[in-house]
This record gives structure tokens, C-alpha cells and sequence, in this order.
């Protein structure tokens, strides 16, 4: 016996209403986030070394959630000066799944139609994204100077018995300007 759609559009209609919603879902799936082992509040402090071998005391904490469509990674610096200052970072940055799996593009501003995008690095402001490969979660930053020169900031946030491993690196123009490595503590 033969079946013939075309006799019946609407269950042509109905298969490929079925087709397209189980298609959004597989591709939804496959771009879910991997970031649910990486969830938490963290704190730590680490002695920041230059290039000139100088140090720096620092305390740290990150935070990362998920969010709709991905996640959101919070994290604040306490720097300590020499000097008795203290100057105090913060930031936050939404993550979206990508066309990439395990890339995440970061949504920093809206644009006119209200959808979050990434920030314009010709600007002078920071292009940001992330990734997740096995049990590390990085984030960049690259900055992109008025004489055409860049600089590139990486975050290895590595999963470790009772928190993260915390990797740093600063470079410009290609050469490491900082860095500093640290222990992480699950709160």
C-alpha cells in the first residue's frame, strides 16, 4: 500500500511540524552548556608576579551560574598596593552557545533590536569568549590597542578537589606580561 502526503496536507503539515520542533531540540541539546560541574562560589588569594619578577598580593573570587541560554561567570580582584591602596575589579560576563560546540560567544551589550552581542575590540573594548575543554573552563579577553598592537588575557578555570585551579596569563604582543596561579575554594 502506498501513502501519498500530498492527499493529506495536513498530516504533511503535522510530520513537519514534528520534524522541525525535534530538530530544534537535537540542536539545542548539542549546544546545551557543559558548565553544570563548573557551578559555584569561589574564593582564593595568590601573589601576582610582573614581568619584572615583582609581586603583588591578590584576593579572588569567581562565581559561576547558569543562565538561559548558557551562563554567567562573575569575578572580583583585591589588589593590594605597596603604597597601603587597595583597588578593587569587578566583572561579569554572560555566555551563549555557539555554532561550535563547547566555544561560548559573550553577550556584553545589546544592540538595537535587544539582542546581547559581543563588544567591538576596534572600539577599544574587550572581545570576550569562552570555552570549555574537559574539565577547564577559559575565558579570553582581547584587547586591541590604538596603535594596532593587542592585548590577549587568558583564564584557565581548571575543576580540582574542593574548587578550581586558577591559571592567569597576560600578553602583549605576544609576550606574557603576568601571570599567576592559584587555588580556588568551593564555597
Amino acid at each position: 500500500m502506498r501513502v501519498s502526503f500530498m492527499n493529506r496536507p495536513l498530516h504533511a503539515v503535522a510530520l513537519a511540524f514534528a520534524a522541525c520542533i525535534w530538530l530544534a531540540a537535537s540542536l539545542q541539546q548539542a549546544n546545551a552548556t557543559n558548565i553544570e560541574p563548573f557551578v559555584g562560589d569561589y574564593t582564593g588569594s595568590a601573589e601576582v608576579v610582573d614581568a619584572d619578577g615583582t609581586s603583588t598580593p591578590r584576593d579572588m573570587s569567581v562565581s559561576i551560574h547558569e543562565i538561559k541560554g548558557g551562563f554567567n561567570v562573575s569575578w572580583t580582584t583585591t589588589t593590594y598596593k605597596a603604597d597601603g591602596r587597595i583597588k578593587d575589579e569587578k566583572y561579569s560576563v554572560d555566555f551563549q552557545s555557539s555554532d561550535r560546540a563547547d566555544v561560548y560567544s559573550a553577550a556584553m551589550k545589546r544592540n538595537v533590536f535587544g539582542h546581547e552581542v559581543p563588544l567591538d575590540p576596534m572600539k577599544g573594548e574587550p572581545f570576550v569568549w569562552g570555552r570549555i575543554e574537559g574539565d577547564t573552563l577559559t575565558v579570553f579577553s582581547l584587547f586591541i590597542a590604538e596603535n594596532g598592537g593587542y592585548e590577549l588575557q587568558q583564564f584557565d578555570r581548571t575543576l580540582a578537589d574542593g574548587g578550581l585551579d586558577l591559571s592567569f596569563s597576560r600578553f602583549r604582543d605576544g609576550v606574557k606580561s603576568r601571570s599567576v596561579e592559584t587555588f580556588l575554594k568551593k564555597k
